[in-house]
């Protein structure tokens, strides 16, 4: 039976230390990142360039037509400090304009902490790198929707 003083000496052998975040980028200086978000899923790539953003080969501005959207697909870069700083390349599939956006904003600002691994801090606390979870509830029988149940009738 091993006494107490040699369980002692194990603790010290191994050390945790804080993970540490190697820039990630191909042979064409990108970076690339999968965003998600409902049912939409964007791959996204960022490379140094004017600023550009182009989804699915369109131009983000006649993609996301509606100005919030447009918002919260640049939202990362903003909080980041790098506007106009990189171009991004995005193709997006699945779920609606609101998710792909969503998908979008996730995916670049995985890629941007990437290419500069020192603005995972800002990021992290902007929010931008945290997938948001939540997805449409499952219809269960019985009911008129997921939760909805039908009018009720005494008679």
């Amino acid at each position: 039976m091993a006494d107490l003083s040699s369980l002692k000496d194990l603790g010290t052998t191994q050390e945790a230390s804080a993970p540490v975040h190697v820039r990630k980028v191909d042979s064409l200086g990108r970076s690339y990142a999968t965003g998600k978000r409902k049912n939409a899923i964007a791959r996204v790539w960022v490379k140094p360039g004017t600023g550009k953003i182009t989804i699915n080969g369109r131009e983000f501005g006649t993609y996301f037509a509606r100005p919030v959207l447009q918002m919260i697909l640049q939202q990362p870069i903003v909080a980041a400090a790098r506007t106009g700083q990189f171009d991004v390349v995005a193709t997006v599939t699945g779920g609606g304009l609101s998710g792909q956006a969503g998908a979008v904003r996730h995916g670049i600002s995985k890629a941007l902490t990437y290419f500069e691994p020192g603005l995972r801090s800002v990021l992290k606390k902007g929010g931008f790198l945290t997938r948001d979870s939540r997805v449409v509830e499952r219809k269960k029988y019985g009911k008129a929707k997921a939760r909805r149940s039908f009018q009720f009738s005494k008679r």
